[in-house]
Formats: structure tokens, C-alpha cells, sequence
């Protein structure tokens, strides 16, 4: 078994380094040519595995997009590449790099914290380096994505759930009728039956097309939003970056002040996020407080996030019973799963990770087993980009960094493979 698993590792880091472009890691060639924020993320750990000081230069690069006002874009466009819609045309920003116009998750905040940890005397400088970006980046989602102290998204890829059903009936309200000609690039590299349709991709290029007309300019663009939705994934990611990022300030003497103040009202807003009909944490339209009613990957993450409500476990534990892979990103119950299409029923490596770390911390059994069946569904399926949740079939692309990195920094550590 030994051996299987050296081979596995062998695998993993060749595709992080094929997908290296030097600073910076692409998800994976072709669909996604450039760094994507949250994916980068996962590369630092998966990097971290094999060469702890490019795993901090991949940090080092997201920062270097950073927004004056604080904002950390969901892409950077270092190279042009034709095969990618939409461009840094299509966007028209003004950071200090070709971006994009929105955000994702945070997770980097806590992965600089497990970077450290590794080894501390080499992540002092970086970490001194990235603590007032990384805070000022806190500063931004408190200012322009906070609604009754949980996190909103303003455009689903901030979510990194694009087509998630929690989003349907917000984008239901937007009539992309005026959206225009444009021709979809991802199709030519992976099945539509796997994709987001096109009215979801109508919609998401309407809100990409506002931005733009209103210059990516936050205040202005929080000014009748169109789509605003809290979101389980953007708040508990955030609460335990701030957290890390709380530890990070104290072992390095930083001020962590404001920080306090920011988990308090983060706690806070995650009890928004209850939902006692599905017994979950759920997403909430803001604009007019109404739940999705969607039991999701992201409605497990609060143990994650630092919250171990009793109630959720039994949720878990009947979402995962039919499904041997972990957790779905819809629920199989749900009439509107779909076990190929992206996130509206695969299984995410990376979602299982953040899960199942949530759940270690809290000492749940479900924890360790989320470990070994991911870890398994990779070594049996491959690096792929995600999983059909009822067989483990492999589905979007191909070679993707943030399985590998999956496998790397958790699925594949103390793995039982028989």
C-alpha cells in the first residue's frame, strides 16, 4: 500500500508543478488559464507539502492584486489567453494588476496560519509581510459584504459555488435581456451537461456588465444591488480566517484589535444562517431576508468556521448515508440535483477538506472519515476538478491543482487505502 501511495504523491506534485507558471499555479490548462484566488490558496498547501517557500511565494503573488480599497480579486490575468471568457477586456478594472471585479473566499487567511505552523522561523517574514493586506482584506468584507454580520455575495463566483442552487431564486429576480452577444470559452474545454447553463451564464455576465459600468466602485455599487445574498461559504471561511489570522498577529506581536471585533460580529451573523426547517445553515436573499431552502456542501462548513451545533451533525450524517463519496454539494434529496452539473450535486475535494477539517477540530468521528474517503475517491478516480457523488466518476477538468493539493496537505496523509 506503501507504494500506491508514493506513486499517488508522485502524481500530485507533478501536476503542481505542470500547473505551476512560476509565482503563481493555474487550476488547470486550458478551462482555467489563470490564478484563481481561493484555488491558489489550496496550491500554497499543496505546495507546502514539498516546497514550503513556493508555497509562500503563491500567497505572496495574491496579495500582489490587491485592490487599494482592500479587496483580493477572485482572478488575476497575468498572461493573455484568447481561450478564456471573460477577459480582463470583459472586466475593465482598475487594480493593480488585470482582474477581475469581485472576491472568493478567504480561505488564504487560514492557510497562511497552517504554513506558519509548519515552520515558523520561515513564515515570520512573509507573515509580517501579508498581516495588513490580509486584515485589510477583512476590512473590505466587513465594509462591502456584510449584512446583519454575515457575509454576502454580490455576483455567484464570489461564492466559488457558482451555480449553486442557493442562488436561484435571487438570480431569478435579474432579467439579462439586454446582456448582449458573447461566446462562452469553457464549453470548448469541458461537457455543458457539466457546466452552468446559459441563462445562469446570462446573468452572470449582466452583474459582471454592471460592475463595469459603474467602475467597480464599491460604494456605488452597493447602491440597489441587484443580487445580494449571505452566504454559509464567505461567512465561515471568513470567521476562521479571522481567527488565524487573530493567532497569526499574537504570536508576532501584531495589532489585533479590530479583529476581536469582527469575529464577534461574525458570530453573530452566522445564527442569520440557521435554518430550522432543514436543519442547517443555509443561504439568505438580503435583499428581501427569505432562505434558499438549499441543503448544501456549504451548510456543514460552521464547525469549520468554529461553531459545533448538535443539531447539524444528525443533518450530516442523513445527507451523507445514500452517498459513499462525501458531501454533495446538493443534497440527493433535493429535485433539483444534478450528480455532473458543477455544484448542483458533484462531491468537491476541496469542500470535503474543509469539512472534514471543521469537524476534526471539534474531535467528530465524521471527520477522519471524511479524510479516508476522500482520499480513496482520489486514489480511485483521479485529480479531477470534481466527482459524480454516486460512483465517484471524475467530471469537469482534468490534472486540477486543488485536488492535488487536497490529496498532498489532507486526503492523502495516514491514508488506509485497502
Amino acid at each position: 500500500m506503501q507504494a500506491i501511495k508514493d506513486e499517488l504523491d508522485r502524481r500530485a506534485i507533478q501536476i503542481m508543478r505542470d500547473n505551476d507558471r512560476g509565482g503563481y499555479t493555474i487550476p488547470t490548462h486550458g478551462l482555467y488559464p489563470y490564478q484563481w484566488n481561493w484555488d491558489s490558496a489550496f496550491a500554497a498547501l499543496g505546495f507546502a507539502a514539498f516546497d514550503p517557500a513556493r508555497a509562500w511565494r503563491e500567497l505572496e503573488i495574491l496579495y500582489s492584486g490587491q485592490w487599494l480599497d482592500g479587496m483580493v480579486p477572485h482572478i488575476l490575468f497575468h498572461r493573455p489567453d484568447p481561450g478564456y471568457f471573460p477577459g480582463p477586456d470583459v472586466w475593465q478594472c482598475r487594480g493593480p494588476l488585470p482582474s477581475s471585479g469581485i472576491t472568493q473566499p478567504p480561505v488564504s487567511l487560514s492557510f497562511a496560519r497552517r504554513l506558519y505552523e509548519a515552520n515558523p522561523a520561515m513564515g515570520a517574514v512573509p507573515v509580517r509581510m501579508l498581516f495588513d493586506p490580509m486584515r485589510r482584506w477583512v476590512q473590505w468584507f466587513m465594509a462591502w459584504r456584510q449584512h446583519e454580520g454575515a457575509i454576502c455575495i454580490a455576483h455567484p463566483w464570489e461564492s466559488g459555488r457558482d451555480n449553486a442552487a442557493d442562488w436561484d431564486k435571487a438570480m431569478a429576480a435579474i432579467d439579462p435581456a439586454d446582456v448582449g452577444h458573447y461566446v462562452r470559452r469553457d464549453l470548448d474545454h469541458v461537457h455543458a451537461a457539466m457546466r452552468p447553463t446559459k441563462d445562469d451564464y446570462d446573468r452572470y455576465i449582466w452583474l459582471v456588465q454592471r460592475g463595469r459600468r459603474l467602475g467597480w466602485h464599491a460604494p456605488s455599487l452597493a447602491v440597489d444591488q441587484p443580487f445580494f445574498v449571505a452566504d454559509p461559504t464567505m461567512t465561515f471561511t471568513l470567521m476562521r480566517g479571522v481567527r488565524d489570522l487573530i493567532w497569526l498577529g499574537e504570536q508576532q506581536g501584531l495589532p489585533t484589535a479590530s479583529l476581536w471585533n469582527d469575529l464577534q460580529m461574525l458570530e453573530q451573523g452566522a445564527e442569520t444562517l440557521w435554518n430550522p426547517e432543514i436543519r442547517a445553515y443555509d443561504s439568505r436573499n438580503a435583499l428581501d431576508g427569505e432562505f434558499s431552502g438549499t441543503l448544501s456542501n456549504a451548510s456543514f462548513l460552521a464547525w469549520y468556521g468554529g461553531i459545533d451545533r448538535p443539531e447539524l451533525a444528525g443533518t450530516l450524517a442523513e445527507v451523507l448515508a445514500p452517498l459513499p463519496y462525501g458531501v454533495p454539494s446538493l443534497a440527493l434529496q433535493d429535485p433539483r440535483f444534478d450528480p455532473k452539473r458543477y455544484w448542483r450535486g458533484p462531491v468537491w475535494g476541496v469542500l470535503n477538506m474543509l469539512v472534514g477539517m471543521g469537524l476534526e477540530d471539534f474531535g467528530h468521528p465524521q471527520g477522519q472519515m471524511l479524510r479516508q474517503t476522500t482520499g480513496r475517491l482520489i486514489a480511485s478516480h483521479g485529480f479531477a476538478e470534481y466527482f459524480d457523488p454516486r460512483d465517484g466518476a471524475p467530471a469537469g477538468g482534468g490534472s486540477f491543482t486543488w485536488t492535488a493539493a487536497v490529496w498532498l496537505a489532507w486526503a492523502g496523509v495516514s491514508i488506509e487505502l485497502a
